[in-house]
């Protein structure tokens, strides 16, 4: 009876385990399958996609240009070129007799091929006096490859530089497998012995000396999983690897995984892939590298922080000497060969920097300019080519001068470490092309950008509108007299607004060229409200291309907001002659095959007077030869004659100076971002900074020819009477309009002419 009864209770067993079971394979299956599915997806389309890629300005070498000896090398070591005894082929160079010679790589421009060629470069001083090829022939106009600066999106901050399999040297990949994985090409995603090989190397050596992971499952965990050591993460990897191994062939992986995995840290960008892992440590292409520098990349895998070779270079060398023994003793290197490597130096770039360097704030104005004409999906996966008008010396100069008087600044004043920030804009003047931008003091971070997004009031560098707008009336000229007295400005019937000085004094009657070199509020007041305020505003949205700013009384001293770049572009119309081209980033956008998609070219703009625009700039070289930006004389080469403007914000809140010489124009705003008082003015600040930058690019003075209808005429700075050159210590020529009538200065009056005595005038001079 019992027998019975337990007889009948077994088939409600069996069948629920065979239930139990059923779900279990069929969470399996699912499970596998969902697997597979996100593998696909994933894989398939990240592996192909191309982001695309951005190169700063090519230097351009042609007989007469001028370039020192020194700047050419520079920038060749920027590229990464190698130098030694002979020519090695492309990518580089060496010195001799006077000359440089340079074996060049090739590059596919937007109106064709520049092939890779050799060049000899012999210089004067600051100049080339010729270029000629290999064979003696003279050469034109030459581009030099454009430094690679990196991609124009990233992913959760990743850079790479995705590289075909015909770019990855064969020592690299069987260094890879002997390093990292020697059963990669049987095994099927997972090798068991070889995590038993490192099992037991790890406990004898007590602790963490080998990992067991395949390069497959290194594949898994970079593209699909994060690194916690946890036992679900590890069978999670080792079935994705599996899965991985049956829908890919080997060499599709391990070209993945050479474009994939990471290998260092740039500031808050991560560097994945041997490609740019190439351009971080060694500043040039992978192809080039030399045997010790691939032993290098591939000891890095390993641990790219543990074995960071500017941070930990013995152990990184240790490393790197392991895997070169390692390369011999499968007999990928020869014994001489491998022993060579080991006697090399690590040769890694001390910036830590790519070809030109990463650099976020320019890369966002680049991201802009590229937003309004393509969608983010064709930036990222179509493998565009980007050619900016970046200046990588320039950008790396203006980013020390920030860099280094930021803290000077901050223990001058005795603010603490980091309470300072600032920002940098440098643009060309004969172009529009951005060719620097310094968003903060730390210029490798991603954050933000000061030089795009900070609006601050401007101060005092609005004034050389205001007396734009006076010139341009043709009531006044360089030499007016202006009344600097007490002045009351009734706002509404019961507010009224009283203008002083910065040293709270009055001057009486001074020339109006005097009062903008030397930033007189009062006078400049006056003026504005003579003209009309309404009239100075809308030259500010015309020279800058904004919107028109609220005119209240008080805007004729600044008190209204532009970011640096707008700034920029304000001074850029002055530095122009008077007309406005909008500032770019991107020249040229180049699809995958070398064809040109678009040209950003120049879109001018008349803006203002060029007559009225030339007698301001004039007044502006005077800001720095006897107003206040004449400290910056203490820096700048003697007879190098530069146009600039101070500003200083309420409280001393907002230090600027912008300014520009032959070839450049720069604006420097320095600040705190919570916009407390700094008690810097736009010369003990942003100028110290200006003036170094514009030191260390040696600008030509700036010159314009004289616009019809000026002359120039000497004249007293203090006064603005008339005077023979050198008769006063204050004689300044200035262009005038022909016939503007001066008073001659008693004991220095300039020549006369019988005409003017004729018409009862002594020359242009009032009668006296």
């Amino acid at each position: 009876m019992g027998r019975r009864r337990k007889a009948r209770r077994w088939p409600w067993l069996r069948n629920l385990l065979l239930f139990s079971l059923g779900l279990l394979l069929t969470g399996a299956g699912t499970l596998l399958w969902l697997l597979d599915r996100q593998i696909v997806r994933q894989f398939e389309g990240r592996r192909w996609d191309a982001p695309a890629q951005v190169y700063a300005r090519p230097l351009e070498l042609h007989a007469g240009r001028r370039l020192a000896q020194q700047q050419l090398e520079a920038e060749l070591q920027s590229l990464g070129y190698s130098r030694g005894g002979e020519l090695r082929g492309p990518g580089t160079w060496v010195r001799r007799d006077g000359e440089v010679r340079v074996a060049t790589r090739g590059f596919r421009f937007d109106d064709g091929l520049e092939p890779a060629r050799t060049l000899i470069v012999r210089f004067s001083e600051r100049e080339i006096v010729s270029l000629s090829e290999g064979n003696g022939q003279p050469a034109g106009l030459v581009r030099l490859d454009p430094p690679f600066m990196g991609n124009i999106f990233t992913v959760h901050g990743q850079d790479r530089v995705i590289l075909p399999p015909d770019q990855v040297p064969a020592l690299l990949l069987d260094g890879l497998k002997v390093v990292e994985d020697r059963s990669f090409d049987r095994h099927i995603g997972v090798d068991p012995v070889g995590i038993l090989r490192a099992l037991l190397a790890n406990i004898r050596a007590g602790g963490i000396r080998q990992g067991g992971s395949t390069l497959t499952q290194q594949l898994v965990r970079s593209y699909f999983l994060d690194n916690r050591q946890t036992l679900a993460r590890k069978l999670r990897e080792a079935v994705m690897a599996i899965l991985l191994e049956l829908r890919f062939g080997k060499e599709d992986l391990l070209n993945a995984y050479v474009n994939e995995i990471y290998l260092g840290q740039d500031g808050d960008r991560a560097v994945h892939g041997f490609g740019l892992a190439s351009q971080f440590y060694f500043g040039r292409p992978l192809r080039e590298l030399d045997v010790h520098e691939v032993a290098l990349l591939i000891a890095v895998v390993r641990g790219p922080s543990w074995y960071d070779p500017r941070r930990n270079p013995e152990r990184a060398r240790q490393r790197r000497d392991m895997v070169l023994n390692l390369m011999e003793q499968f007999a990928l290197l020869e014994p001489a060969e491998a022993a060579g490597a080991r006697g090399r130096e690590l040769g890694i770039r001390a910036d830590g920097n790519s070809s030109v360097g990463y650099h976020p704030a320019f890369m966002d104005l680049v991201r802009r300019q590229l937003r309004s004409d393509y969608r983010e999906a064709d930036l990222l996966n179509t493998g565009l080519r980007i050619l900016t008008t970046l200046d990588p010396g320039i950008q790396r100069e203006a980013e020390r001068q920030l860099a280094t008087q930021l803290p000077e600044l901050e223990q001058a004043r005795g603010l603490a470490r980091g309470t300072l920030q600032g920002a940098v804009v440098v643009t060309g003047t004969q172009t529009p092309d951005v060719m620097a931008i310094v968003g903060g003091r730390s210029p490798r971070f991603h954050g933000f950008n000061r030089a795009l997004d900070a609006r601050r009031p401007v101060g005092s560098l609005v004034k050389p509108v205001v007396y734009l707008a006076a010139l341009e009336s043709g009531r006044w000229h360089l030499a007016s007299p202006l009344d600097d007295l007490p002045l009351e400005v009734m706002l509404d019937r019961r507010r009224s607004w009283t203008p002083r000085n910065f040293d709270n004094e009055f001057r009486g009657s001074v020339p109006l060229a005097r009062a903008l070199a030397e930033s007189l509020n009062v006078p400049t007041v006056r003026l504005g409200l003579d003209l009309g305020v309404d009239r100075v505003a809308g030259l500010v949205a015309d020279l800058g291309g904004t919107r028109v700013p609220e005119p209240y009384p008080s805007l004729l001293l600044g008190a209204f907001e532009l970011t640096p770049l707008e700034v920029a572009q304000v001074y850029s119309a002055f530095a122009n002659g008077g007309f406005r081209t909008p500032l770019r980033a991107v020249r040229t956008v180049i699809d995958e095959r070398g064809e040109p998609l678009q040209r950003y070219g120049l879109r001018i703009h008349p803006a203002a007077d060029p007559a009225a625009v030339y007698q301001v700039n004039q007044a502006m070289i005077e800001v720095i030869e006897r107003g206040t930006g004449r400290s910056a004389r203490a820096r700048l080469r003697p007879g190098q004659r530069l146009a600039g403007k101070t500003g200083t914000s309420d409280e001393a809140r907002d230090s600027w100076f912008a300014g520009f010489g032959s070839d450049h124009l720069a604006v420097v705003w320095i600040g705190a971002d919570d916009n407390r008082p700094t008690g810097l003015t736009g010369a003990s600040g942003a100028l110290r900074v200006w003036s170094g930058l514009f030191a260390a690019l040696d600008d030509p003075s700036w010159e314009a020819p004289l616009p019809g209808g000026l002359e120039q005429v000497w004249v007293d700075y203090g006064t603005g009477m008339a005077v023979r050159p050198r008769c006063a210590p204050g004689a300044v020529s200035l262009a005038l309009p022909r016939g503007a009538l001066l008073v001659p200065m008693p004991g220095c009056e300039p020549p006369t002419t019988d005409t003017a005595r004729e018409a009862g005038w002594t020359g242009i001079f009032r009668k006296h």
